[in-house]
């Protein structure tokens, strides 16, 4: 290869390098405030996290990468696992494969041994389900560790007890999750990990995405994803821009306007951790503020002690942080301080 040649390609790659740099500083402009946040609340926060912003359209607006998680750095997303979930759900509800109403006895007949008849799968994905769930902590882990599949967890709640009829009573759980995903896996036959993979994740490009149970035993619906900044900032832009990503259609806005839309109404809510007090439910998140006028408008699925997923829709911004080591504590007012900060930074004047 001539010198010539060299020198070009030389000058090429820097070209290249200055114009990632400038997207990058441009990006950051006006986000000082946010900066700051993220100085002072370190110590609940830790110092290995990542906190991305995306505006509608699919532009990147704010990025920060803290110690040693990067943009491709694998982490567990927690309780914002659901809304994945959910949205597999809704893929399925697209194809005409099954309705958020369909009873559940329709594919898991041990249900309708133990008289369980009125549970559909809007109820388990709004914990609605009225079955009694596993607690937190060392016993809960230790219930699905004894599972060797999904399919033995989910027969085994159908003999629990019923603390309230379905549909009347909101009790946060993992139950309802788990027993949708078997749903999705006796109608396609497939495996709930190789589906969400193969029918969510590939047309994303969400390439380090998956689903596991790092603890032992099933596949965790609820609980189990793991991912990264950069890949879990796709499903959220795709819910932003109304089911597509970069012009391709992942799902129908019919379905995204029912995942970002409240589901029940005045029930009874119980066991609910501080994090989503006092919000309503959607289909895999919570809703943090609505508009007087146009309903919902910002959306959230968080992980208690970890990441936080949302969507504003009115100010038309997502935003995802993530953590390599989940702190035994609940950063929600936080997180809800670091999204008054990047509301700064849009001009959109959104009646909340």
């Amino acid at each position: 290869m001539s010198y010539k040649i060299v020198q070009n390609c030389l000058k090429c790659s820097l070209l290249a390098a200055g114009l990632l740099l400038f997207h990058v500083m441009q990006a950051q402009t006006g986000f000082s405030e946010v900066d700051q946040q993220l100085t002072l609340r370190q110590k609940q926060l830790g110092k290995d996290y990542a906190l991305q912003v995306w505006k509608r359209g699919d532009t990147l607006a704010y990025q920060k990468l803290a110690g040693e998680v990067k943009q491709k750095t694998s982490v567990q997303m927690a309780a914002s696992s659901r809304w994945l979930t959910a949205a597999m759900v809704m893929l399925l509800v697209d194809e005409g494969k099954l309705s958020l109403d369909d009873k559940i006895t329709r594919w898991l007949p041990e249900y309708e041994k133990y008289g369980k008849n009125y549970i559909t799968l809007r109820h388990c994905l709004t914990y609605m389900t009225g079955i009694k769930g596993d607690g937190s902590g060392v016993g809960k882990l230790f219930s699905k560790k004894k599972f060797d599949n999904l399919e033995e967890e989910v027969n085994s709640y159908a003999a629990r007890e019923i603390q309230t009829n379905p549909g009347t009573e909101l009790r946060y759980n993992d139950i309802g999750f788990s027993i949708a995903a078997r749903v999705l896996e006796v109608v396609t036959k497939k495996r709930f990990d190789q589906l969400i993979k193969q029918r969510l994740f590939t047309p994303l490009k969400m390439r380090s995405t998956s689903f596991s149970n790092v603890s032992g035993g099933p596949v965790d619906p609820s609980n189990g994803a793991i991912s990264t900044v950069e890949d879990y900032m796709k499903f959220l832009v795709m819910l932003l821009n109304k089911g597509t990503y970069h012009g391709r259609r992942v799902l129908s806005e019919e379905s995204v306007a029912e995942l970002l839309k409240q589901q029940g109404g005045s029930e009874p809510r119980k066991d609910l951790p501080k994090m989503v007090e006092g919000y309503a439910p959607a289909l895999g998140s919570w809703i943090i503020n609505s508009n007087s006028s146009s309903g919902p408008t910002v959306f959230a699925s968080p992980g208690f002690a970890g990441p936080w997923a949302m969507i504003d829709l009115c100010r038309g911004y997502a935003y995802v942080f993530v953590v390599k080591e989940m702190k035994e504590e609940d950063n929600s007012k936080v997180q809800m301080e670091l999204k008054a900060a990047v509301d700064a930074q849009f001009k959109e004047i959104c009646q909340d």
